[in-house]
């Protein structure tokens, strides 16, 4: 077990194990355990009954709260022991009771977590996720395996995102709804089986979008999600009318990309 070195500050009830790459300036608090495989970046702080397990590997400046759960065997009947990965990012703040698993894909077996995140009391990352920067889990939120999530995305508290679903950049989840579909970037989705309730435009205005371009993307939204015509070809009407779009044009290619999940579709009016 490691002690305190003018490299790194270890409580002497955590368990450091030999093999651990421990970074400068990191502080390891009561009753935390570190696997041998694990490597922590500098200036981490992980302020007590933290454990890190697995092929984990955190970059710097995060820090994480009591009980959090790195590294952990994926929960997948599949799972067989094989080798695997789980890839932090740095400047997360990683709070109490949080859990994120590694990966199951036999090319890569790796779950990768973005930097200068917030994940909020018992939020979870699944085995084989891929997590973008400037993300917020609020407390409980939850992605199932496989799922993608772009940089700038909200999931709302007690929201859970299902397996193999795509959320696209600065898109929000209200709180309490369950995704079970792909949600467009810059979307706004809520409810059980969540549907569309139109753009995150508090999200835009807060990522400097101009009100042109919040108008211009507010138009495209709405030929897109028309009812009259067919998806075909409002998306190909909304391909060329709005060429010049940047945002535009990324909702098009997320909804244009491989997916195995649907596109999560708008709440018409009837539906309340």
């Amino acid at each position: 077990m490691l002690e305190r070195s003018s490299m790194s500050e270890i409580h002497p009830t955590a368990v450091v194990e030999r093999g651990a790459e421990i970074g400068v300036g990191v502080r390891i608090g009561p009753y935390c355990v570190i696997g041998p495989e694990v490597r922590i970046g500098d200036n981490c702080v992980l302020h007590s009954h933290v454990v890190v397990a697995g092929a984990t590997s955190i970059g710097a400046d995060c820090q994480i709260y009591p009980f959090a759960s790195l590294g952990h065997p994926p929960q997948h009947f599949k799972y067989g022991g094989e080798k695997n990965r789980l890839v932090i990012g740095e400047r997360n703040i990683i709070r109490e009771h949080v859990t994120m698993n590694p990966g199951t894909e036999p090319e890569e077996r790796v779950t990768r977590v973005g930097s200068d995140s917030m994940y909020m009391i018992a939020s979870h990352v699944a085995h084989d996720c891929v997590v973008g920067d400037h993300v917020v889990f609020a407390n409980n939120a939850t992605i199932g395996g496989h799922c993608t999530v772009g940089d700038h995305v909200i999931i709302g508290g007690l929201a859970a995102v299902h397996q193999m679903c795509r959320v696209g950049r600065c898109a929000i989840i209200g709180g309490v709804s369950g995704v079970v579909n792909d949600v467009i970037p810059y979307g706004m989705v809520v409810g059980d089986r969540a549907r569309l309730g139109g753009l995150n435009v508090i999200g835009l205005k807060r990522r400097g979008f101009s009100r042109e371009e919040i108008h211009t993307m507010r138009k495209a939204y709405n030929i897109l999600f028309a009812e009259d015509g067919s998806f075909a070809d409002r998306l190909e009407q909304v391909a060329s009318t709005f060429a010049d779009s940047a945002p535009v044009q990324e909702i098009v290619a997320f909804v244009r990309a491989p997916s195995q999940r649907n596109l999560c579709p708008p709440r018409r009016s009837a539906e309340g």
